[in-house]
């Protein structure tokens, strides 16, 4: 098989964010470069993102916004490769884009400019471009690794896998990554949907006839010191909007999801100032609610929330539980609504600096494949980034 094989330095495996920029920075640094994809076309995801406008680095990027079983794992790539080296290379490509809100960086007009940017730096390495390889399979022996596929034989001294999770599989996602690791012995973080919504059902499902209802709120997890103040929208199927996009990431199956309505009444307000300074009814209840509620969603509140009484103490308890309001999820609308996978490559394998397998040597992941997940608002495409140039500057 040998014999037949096409030789390079380093193969990429997807040509998504992480795999098209690694690629280039590999192939400018003089090294042969082949970039394997399984689909026709490459960063079909960068397409779709950011409503076809890629949201694609946050000026804020720290590692606090981003969730792994090793929270220092992503320090090192991160520094090395910061918003504003991707700014930097936005810029030089002449790409206009705005700030829309929290640090979130978007394309003016389409997402298709970060795809055209990413392909010219791969033109830019002389990267050679391999679509329509699937069925791949991997060996490694003592020169390197062994790449069998629809287009061919491959071998080479380094192999970068960049093939994402499992989210949005009508784009083509698969457990390669996952599988591969588990072929060479490297242990894996359970995946799971995240930044997904979230359902409701049972005595919660009444919720989802106030579907298409806006409202600012926190979201928390108990006993979970992150918690995100945006939008929540009401589906037909449950919850979502950012704010509940957001806290899916930390959510486990069997736990709340806790909502306070009025995250930015000034501190020591009361939500039910007016009822507990005047009139003690449901009439009292609901004009203290429109004033900071939808319109739906004040009625719905003035029903599911009402106190017991018109105490001082039952007003109270009622006050709290405006602040706290449980919701018990029964499950997500999974990975076919989730913008990215949580959990994959147990980073206790990895080396922090050059995204390389301990045990591997040779053997690197990168982006969404590994298990580093940032927060909603383009800290995914900057974890994609920067791991992509960690491994790209090495290899």
């Amino acid at each position: 098989m040998s014999a037949k094989a096409k030789h390079f330095d380093v193969l990429v495996l997807g040509a998504g964010a992480a795999g098209l920029l690694c690629a280039a920075t590999a192939g400018q640094r003089g090294r042969r470069v082949a970039l394997l994809d399984h689909g026709s076309l490459p960063g079909r995801k960068i397409l779709i993102s950011g409503g076809g406008r890629c949201n694609f680095t946050n000026i804020h990027c720290a590692p606090d916004r981003f969730l792994s079983a090793n929270p220092h794992f992503a320090k090192s790539a991160l520094a090395l490769y910061t918003p504003r080296h991707f700014i930097e290379l936005v810029q030089k490509y002449n790409i206009p884009y705005h700030e829309k809100t929290l640090g979130q960086l978007f394309c003016d007009h389409s997402a298709h400019a970060i795809l055209n940017l990413l392909l010219s730096e791969c033109e830019r390495g002389r990267v050679t471009h391999v679509p329509d390889a699937h069925s791949i399979r991997v060996e490694r022996d003592s020169s390197g690794f062994l790449i069998e596929c629809a287009q061919g034989e491959f071998r080479s001294e380094s192999l970068v896998v960049a093939t994402g999770g499992l989210s949005i599989p009508k784009l083509g996602a698969t457990s390669f990554a996952y599988d591969l690791a588990r072929q060479f012995d490297l242990a894996i973080v359970e995946p799971r949907p995240a930044l997904v919504p979230l359902l409701l059902s049972g005595k919660e499902a009444p919720w989802t006839q106030l579907s298409g209802v806006s409202t600012l709120v926190r979201t928390s997890v108990p006993g979970c010191k992150t918690s995100f103040v945006e939008k929540l929208l009401v589906t037909h199927r449950g919850l979502s909007g950012p704010a509940i996009l957001q806290i899916s990431s930390y959510w486990k199956a069997g736990q709340t999801i806790e909502v306070d309505f009025a995250p930015e009444l000034p501190g020591g307000n009361k939500i039910l100032a007016l009822v507990f300074a005047g009139r003690r009814d449901t009439a009292a209840l609901l004009k203290a609610l429109r004033e900071i509620l939808p319109q739906r969603l004040a009625e719905r509140m003035t029903q599911v929330a009402a106190p017991s009484g018109w105490t001082n103490a039952a007003l109270e308890a009622c006050e709290q539980s405006l602040r706290r309001w449980p919701f018990h999820p029964t499950g997500t609308e999974g990975y076919a609504k989730a913008e990215v996978t949580a959990g994959g490559i147990d980073t206790a394998g990895l080396q922090a600096r050059t995204m390389e397998a301990r045990k591997i040597p040779g053997l690197f992941f990168i982006g969404e494949a590994v298990d580093v997940t940032g927060h909603l608002g383009g800290f995914n495409f900057q974890w994609a980034w920067a791991s992509a140039v960690a491994a790209g500057q090495y290899i």
